[in-house]
């Protein structure tokens, strides 16, 4: 069959408020042209994020009524227990609100003045929490990764030869993790292969350094080395997982994305030792270490939902869908992330608008004329995300100044998408009358969240 078809019935409906350009206008120039100022029931299709955006399955709903709040050792996290392990085989499971909350405990107790932390790509709040610590984060994406443009296989993988050369030029001692984040969400939601994984763990082996995954989208990951890899065609998602993971030290998981949940993360790991310094500083700063700033609701609802992702017909559904959307867009002429990720389409924005200078935001410009023009909104991954200031207060741009248009799972239809890409090819079409943003309040860490910008 050519058509695939949403591998899920629709129970509850949520109405969606609808907005004019004119109103559109006024809200985004009330929110300072940025996206997360702006109230969700003034967005039409909000693809800001997918993290805790999913919709929940009858069963994790059921689940939630059976979930257990006792303090400590609740069944529920014995169960949630059982389903991280079942997927990542690592003995010391510890539950956090979300996955933030994970990367605090590991990089406060890792990090510090001095460290560095080597990635494929860091993501907003891993990086935040490194620097946060006194560590600075290193990314060390593939060459291919550099280049929106051109189709990769495996374009979040790491560079390997750099990343010996970093840890030569470092010292091996100052680096108390390599980090590998699937997919690659700052490199647009690329995947990483299973050979890669193995070459980092193998450098990391011939140097001492223990190395982690950044897990949010395991099983997306997962279902591109089938597709793409050789010898993993005829492997389930399960098995793919289990070897993924078996070449980690541990691991941390946002369950707001691969496990379907609103609310909720882990640490994972084989070092005993490490393991009780975590849960010394859960407990200070989350909760009990059964259930880590959690409802019990919250670890059912997670450990049915990290057994759903693993559907492979939801999976080819989920990748399908990101494709389907991605390649509309090229056939219109709109530069974008290719081939087509696992979560979200990616706008090149310095293509996209190339009259707009980088120190002038062209991604954090796209957000804005998307919403404005469909209520659409997406978020800005470039400099005003990235970028850092030089000695002289000069903008250091990022890498690549893209938009992300993340796509909440289970959530929206063919025709939400069919509209997304309408509303994109329109903007595209009359892009030469955007403008560019100056910033006028910002915060020295993820000052994406709350910044104040004007037309330039």
């Amino acid at each position: 069959m050519k058509t695939i078809i949403e591998p899920f019935k629709i129970k509850t409906v949520e109405a969606i408020y609808f907005t004019t350009k004119e109103e559109r206008r006024s809200i985004l120039e009330k929110a300072f042209y940025n996206p997360f100022r702006i109230h969700a029931k003034d967005v039409l299709i909000d693809l800001l994020t997918d993290s805790g955006t999913s919709a929940m399955s009858s069963n994790q709903w059921a689940g939630i009524m059976q979930g257990d709040e006792s303090y400590a050792g609740s069944p529920s996290f014995f169960r949630f227990e059982e389903s991280v392990r079942s997927i990542t085989g690592m003995p010391l499971i510890i539950p956090t609100h979300q996955g933030r909350a994970a990367e605090k405990i590991i990089f406060t107790i890792l990090g510090g003045k001095g460290k560095y932390f080597l990635s494929n790509t860091l993501f907003d709040t891993t990086r935040a929490n490194i620097e946060f610590s006194g560590a600075e984060g290193v990314d060390l994406i593939c060459e291919e990764g550099k280049h929106p443009s051109i189709p990769a296989p495996f374009k979040g993988n790491m560079d390997i030869e750099a990343l010996q050369q970093t840890i030569t030029k470092i010292g091996a001692e100052n680096i108390p993790m390599v980090i590998i984040t699937i997919t690659n969400n700052s490199g647009g939601g690329q995947p990483v292969s299973m050979q890669n994984i193995k070459d980092v763990r193998n450098v990391c082996t011939e140097y001492q350094i223990p190395f982690f995954i950044d897990a949010c989208r395991f099983a997306e990951n997962a279902y591109f080395i089938k597709l793409r890899e050789e010898g993993y065609s005829n492997k389930s998602i399960l098995e793919i997982a289990n070897e993924m993971f078996s070449y980690a030290d541990g691991c941390t998981m946002s369950a707001k994305k691969d496990a379907f949940a609103n609310i909720g993360g882990f640490l994972a790991m084989r070092d005993l030792d490490l393991a009780v310094q975590c849960r010394n500083l859960l407990i200070v700063t989350e909760g009990f270490t059964t259930y880590g700033g959690l409802a019990g609701r919250d670890l059912e609802a997670i450990a049915i939902g990290l057994q759903e992702i693993m559907d492979e017909h939801y999976l080819q559904y989920r990748i399908r869908s990101i494709e389907y959307l991605t390649n509309k867009l090229i056939e219109a002429g709109v530069p974008v992330m290719q081939p087509a990720g696992g979560h979200a389409v990616y706008i090149d924005a310095k293509d996209f608008l190339p009259h707009i200078p980088v120190d002038q935001y062209p991604g954090q410009a796209l957000v804005g004329a998307l919403y404005e023009h469909g209520g659409v909104r997406g978020v800005e991954i470039g400099s005003l995300m990235f970028g850092k200031y030089d000695a002289e207060g000069k903008l250091i741009p990022a890498q690549l100044e893209l938009v992300r248009l993340a796509i909440p799972r289970r959530v929206y239809t063919q025709s939400h998408i069919d509209y997304v890409a309408e509303v994109i090819i329109e903007v595209f079409e009359k892009r030469d009358a955007i403008k560019g943003l100056a910033i006028i309040e910002e915060t020295p860490l993820l000052r994406h969240f709350t910044a104040k910008l004007k037309t330039a």
